[in-house]
């Protein structure tokens, strides 16, 4: 009987190809790896292989991408959102998306990135790194976070470490959600305010929300204004989810006193973004998640899914597309278990 052959996409950094649960992949199937980036010009590369396991966003999933895929019956998409993939376009081959939702090192390496970002700005690390490299010994005096008001929009998986470790640097933490909600202050005196009172009350805002309908362009030029004079952004989220002209403005005309940003509506970010320019604003690649415990757990995450489809058994809720589980399609001959 032929053996399931399984492809890994994107592997550029060679992480995925050294996690531990690639050998359990590897006991399941037939695994190539690649370390180059798929473009339409080798689509062609993707014939004959059975399952997908991709890394995030980094290839864009759409109809041409999928009339590439006449073999491929499941996608083990890592990461716990498919903002890149067209589900119509799947389903309509009948290929199954599973997604990787439940990982909990992304809980830990993003919150860390938010403080990373804030400790920089605060205390103007980075550009008095720059002016020591450049043989200067500044005079500048940082500030702290100690005392500071924190507004953390979106109070969820991200959100709450967030506070926690806000805790440690004794400051004051309230929050803010999308369902409007205004519950007591919980077990870590963290409480709600609608956004307008939050932008208006925090030092910092720290961004921790999915992007969504409501959430895209949620950060206008008017919200922005909202926000205390002084204040500092954190979006370690999406980038859409700021208006990043508005911001850009906004950092110009000193309303706000610095950004950190790790995500950006377009990626890469251009090279003539203002937010280049800027010198009080950190950027960073995208690299929130971008960890080997993080990449590690997403391969162990792919090779349960794996195993639990191939046994028929993989739960609905982690499917994108259940429908796709209902396509008069016939599983090759490889994708079965000698059980």
């Amino acid at each position: 009987m032929p053996q399931l052959r399984l492809l890994v996409l994107d592997d550029y950094e060679g992480i995925l190809a050294t996690a531990p649960a690639i050998d359990r992949l590897r006991q399941l199937s037939d695994v190539t790896i690649f370390h180059h980036a798929l473009t339409v010009d080798n689509y062609h590369e993707l014939s004959g292989y059975d399952v997908l396991l991709t890394l995030r966003e980094r290839t864009k999933m759409d109809q041409e991408f999928f009339r590439s895929c006449s073999d491929v019956q499941l996608i083990l998409q890592t990461g716990g959102h498919a903002y890149h993939l067209d589900a119509n376009a799947a389903t309509k081959q009948g290929i199954v998306v599973a997604l990787g939702r439940g990982a909990t090192q992304p809980m830990i390496v993003v919150p860390e990135l938010a403080f990373g970002l804030m400790l920089g700005l605060v205390r103007q690390i980075y550009s008095l790194t720059t002016e020591m490299h450049n043989g200067r010994w500044s005079e500048a005096i940082g500030g702290s976070l100690a005392g500071r008001t924190l507004g953390i929009l979106g109070y969820g998986r991200h959100g709450k470490p967030v506070a926690r470790l806000a805790q440690a640097f004794n400051m004051k933490v309230i929050a803010w959600d999308r369902t409007g909600n205004a519950p007591k202050a919980d077990e870590y005196g963290v409480e709600r305010f609608d956004l307008d009172t939050l932008l208006g009350m925090s030092d910092i805002v720290s961004i921790h929300l999915r992007l969504s309908d409501d959430s895209r362009g949620l950060l206008n030029r008017e919200k922005l204004w909202k926000m205390k004079r002084g204040a500092i952004l954190i979006n370690t989220a999406r980038g859409a989810i700021v208006d990043e002209d508005a911001l850009a403005d906004a950092l110009h005309e000193k309303h706000l006193s610095g950004a950190g940003l790790d995500v950006f509506e377009v990626e890469p970010l251009p090279s003539d973004s203002p937010l280049r320019t800027l010198p009080n604003v950190l950027l960073t690649p995208h690299i929130g998640w971008k960890v080997n415990t993080v990449l590690h757990e997403f391969v162990a995450i792919a090779a349960d899914q794996l195993e639990a489809w191939l046994d028929n058994r993989l739960p609905s809720a982690q499917i994108l597309n259940p429908s796709a589980m209902a396509v008069d399609r016939p599983r090759a001959g490889g994708i079965c278990r000698d059980l």
